[in-house]
């Protein structure tokens, strides 16, 4: 039992054994204790769903209510014969009702669920109202008498509590457990747990019916409790009660619905002597705390002490990182596929409405090879490779793993079959910290894996495992920084650590080395190399250099068909593959860019400026300035504080201290829709563009308000001169075009109000070389009406690009230099980039 759990247990007995004689000093009895542990036991069972595992239920209720009436009809079945049957009757009969209508609820995700368990709370409702011959109707269900030994209302506490006490230390060795990890695993990214080879759907249910087993019980207690029920327990408003108990408390924590529970009682027992509506001022105190203290009561002394004592300062999350050369862990040397071909993809192909993204695509993957999957963005690498994972079902085709068909399944049977992927765009559990994410998913192959009463943490293996991937991967030393936290590069590395803690058997690799320096995608290439001498890796990457140095066969897809499949020298001889893929190549566009053009008008002032994030001091005095036509390079290795000064000028986060001033306009304090409509075009990393909708729409949404006038002016028929491609795609699905397609519509969306700053983020990550040329040379032409800043680790592209350089560290400016001169001089490069 560790430290936590032994404190809250602690906290609980003592809280039960003082409950009565608090109460009594404010004038409320044993009756009202009585209620408080019962309301505490249900909000308690209602945070299995919301608080743990992220499923909202309007109706929870309806448990409450149910186990009432069972244990009610029970109880005058048998003559009120036996308390301790009825109870266990009235558990058993709730759970397995929630097991049948979990099945079909959860089915559902999201808004959706929480609908569904309204609706069953209305439904609930009418019918106890209505069934008068069985529930009592509007008169309730009466006749129940406790155990004569209990009549006294301080003993039947005492009974109360002893029960309370012995479910709370169960649900609590839950939730401390490999399952409950899960749980918030499912909360964090349902997906990824799912990816990671976790049937999220089975331990929802669970949850689902854990939930409602405490919340029944809690409910059958206030039947002896009051001696009678009615359908009000079932109603809409007391699930709605229930929740806010919860919220109030606090979600996130254990303890936080036990004082949600009593706040409630002595908050009603209190007000509804002034007034018949105190449930009125109860919802706006709800709405209160959900605002201004999101994590409830619990959370309210440290967010004081945190305003009054401000933590010691530290540096950014990857400051603490301690990287070396590790030996690879035993778990990944292990594996053995047993040579020959492990991953097959025969014939594979996928339609999307009148769109082929994948048509008659066949790979074959051999074991301890790296064998490389190249093609233009749009060319349905992607797409095949969720095709192989489980994430879409295929069209036709079959795709078979060490010789068994996976086609049709889930993607946790297929990671479950020894298949473990990384993911294009990062997909962590950004709240929790790097050791749980990689906790998750070596737990993920373990047999403690959905134990329900074993200690998360006292699991040696899993333990020893984390540490060996966290040292090989390069993370060790930021062992409990939030994934969220992370610089991008950061988040690379944890998302392939994610993909090997499963020790999978084949190894799918999707753009790992985006996002990374340039010493980081050297260090990560190697990794990637070492691995597929073990196991084989099917690699997705645009640096074709790097590329053609590592992979022992290529496979080239333009259109979604295969179009050169061999080795390393087949791809690189094909005259179709330079055309379509590969472009002009770097050098030559890189000679190309109008350098040192730009006017001595400063546009845009960075005045020491300073950045927390929390307690981490992110940016520290960062002061340059940007001029009128000028293209100035942000660069730093993974961590430095380059897209913390991006959002730091878009008002995305608010500076602790300085100057931000965009001509006569201090941006410093101002919000980042006042910001955008002053003139500055953000591009966030990751392009950020609005599923669902057009790249017509995507663009109007940029333009609505800010055509202000602050800046140049771009109509439509502009900006499609400068992205031809987008014009036959205005009415299509942002998020159904290729990566680059939707870096331009990106760009464009910025373009799109008025604007005299473009910020962007990584603009050539993930794209194919043939796409980077098309941006550079779109970028090199807006210099002649707007100045733009450029984060990207495409080092040659950058400087080349750029007229100045200023080179972060750890937060603070380095170096302020010439671009062509260290983009001339490889050594001077070194010295300053450290990369």
């Amino acid at each position: 039992m560790n430290n936590t759990t032994m404190k809250n247990l602690v906290i609980v007995a003592v809280a039960l054994i003082a409950l009565p004689v608090l109460l009594s000093f404010l004038g409320l009895g044993a009756n009202s204790a009585v209620e408080v542990v019962i309301f505490a036991l249900a909000a308690i069972g209602l945070n299995i769903l919301v608080g743990y595992t992220g499923l909202v239920s309007f109706g929870h209720g309806v448990w409450f209510g149910l186990a009432a009436y069972i244990a009610g009809l029970t109880s005058l079945a048998m003559g009120n014969a036996s308390m301790a049957v009825a109870l266990l009757v009235a558990v058993a009969a709730t759970a397995l009702v929630a097991f049948g209508i979990g099945f079909l609820v959860l089915r559902r995700r999201g808004v959706y669920f929480s609908l569904m368990t309204l609706a069953l709370a209305a439904m609930g409702f009418q019918l106890a109202f209505r069934w008068t011959a069985v529930t009592g109707g509007e008169n309730g269900l009466g006749g129940i008498e406790r155990p004569a030994m209990l009549n006294d209302n301080v003993t039947f506490y005492i009974v109360v509590a002893l029960i309370a006490f012995v479910v709370l230390a169960l649900v609590q060795r839950v939730l401390q457990s490999p399952f409950g990890s899960v749980l918030v695993a499912i909360r964090e990214n349902e997906g990824r747990a799912q990816a990671l080879g976790y049937d999220v759907t089975r331990y929802k249910l669970k949850a689902f019916v854990l939930s409602a087993a405490v919340t029944g019980l809690a409910g059958a207690l206030l039947l002896y409790k009051n001696r009678l029920t009615s359908a009000e327990p079932m109603s809409i408003i007391f699930s709605g009660e229930l929740l806010a108990m919860v919220v109030i408390g606090g979600m996130r924590s254990f303890t936080g619905p036990l004082l949600g529970a009593l706040f409630y009682i002595l908050f009603r027992e209190y007000l509804s002597i002034y007034t018949e509506n105190w449930l009125f001022w109860f919802g706006l105190i709800f709405l209160g705390f959900v605002m201004y203290a999101r994590q409830g009561l619990v959370g309210i002394a440290g967010q004081v002490r945190r305003r009054l004592f401000p933590a010691p300062e530290t540096g950014a999350a990857m400051a603490g990182r301690k990287a070396g050369k590790h030996p690879m862990p035993a778990a990944i040397t292990a594996r053995d596929a047993g040579g020959g071909d492990v991953l097959v993809a025969e014939g594979i192909s996928k339609t999307f409405g009148a769109l082929k993204a994948v048509s008659d695509v066949s790979i074959r993957v051999q074991d301890r090879t790296l064998h490389a999957l190249l093609g233009p963005n749009g060319a349905g690498k992607t797409t095949a490779f969720n095709l192989m994972s489980g994430l879409i079902p295929t069209s036709a085709g079959r795709v078979s793993l060490l010789g068994q068909d996976m086609s049709g399944h889930a993607p946790d049977r297929i990671a479950n079959f020894g298949l473990g992927r990384s993911f294009q765009i990062t997909n962590l559990f950004p709240d929790l910290t790097v050791a749980e994410n990689i906790r998750l998913a070596v737990q993920a192959r373990h047999p403690s894996r959905s134990a329900m009463l074993r200690d998360k943490d006292g699991v040696a293996e899993v333990h020893a495992k984390v540490e060996d991937m966290l040292l090989w991967v390069g993370l060790a030393g930021m062992e409990d920084a939030r994934a969220g936290s992370l610089s991008y590069g950061g988040q690379r590395l944890l998302d392939l650590g994610l993909a090997l803690a499963t020790e999978p058997r084949v190894l799918l690799a999707d753009e790992p080395l985006a996002g990374l320096s340039v010493a980081e995608r050297e260090r990560v290439g190697l990794l990637i190399k070492d691995v597929s001498t073990v196991l084989p890796v099917l690699l997705v990457e645009h640096d074709i250099d790097r590329i053609f140095e590592l992979a022992d066969h290529v496979t080239v897809m333009a259109d979604g068909k295969v179009l050169v499949d061999g080795t390393v020298d087949d791809a690189r001889n094909s005259q179709e593959v330079r055309e379509i893929y590969i472009g002009s190549g770097t050098t030559e566009v890189a000679a190309s860019a109008r350098q040192g053009q730009f006017s001595d008008e400063k546009i845009l002032t960075l005045d020491k400026v300073n950045l927390h994030y929390g307690k981490s001091h992110i940016l520290q005095d960062i002061s340059f300035d940007l001029h009128r036509g000028e293209i100035l390079a942000l660069l730093g290795r993974n961590g430095a504080g380059k897209s913390s000064v991006l959002k730091a000028v878009t008002g995305i986060v608010k500076p602790s201290s300085g100057s931000i001033r965009l001509m006569d306009h201090e941006l410093a304090g101002r919000s980042s829709a006042q910001i955008a409509r002053l003139g500055i075009g953000y591009v966030p990393q990751g392009r950020g563009l609005f599923a669902g909708m057009t790249v017509r729409e995507n663009l109007e949404l940029g333009r609505i308000r800010r055509q202000t006038g602050e800046g140049t002016h771009w109509s439509l028929d502009e900006i499609l001169d400068y992205f031809p491609r987008l014009r036959d795609r205005l009415d299509m699905p942002a998020d159904r075009m290729s990566g680059g397609e939707q870096q331009m519509a990106a760009v464009a969306r910025a373009l799109s109000g008025d604007i005299r700053v473009l910020l962007l983020d990584e603009p050539f990550e993930g794209l194919a070389p043939a796409i980077v040329e098309q941006l550079f040379r779109t970028f090199d032409r807006l210099r002649d009406r707007l100045s733009i800043v450029i984060v990207d680790h495409n080092l040659d592209l950058a400087l080349a690009l750029s007229d100045r350089t200023i080179v972060l560290e750890r937060g603070r400016v380095l170096h302020e230099i010439e671009s062509r001169r260290i983009a001339e001089n490889i050594e001077l490069r070194r010295e300053m980039l450290w990369m």
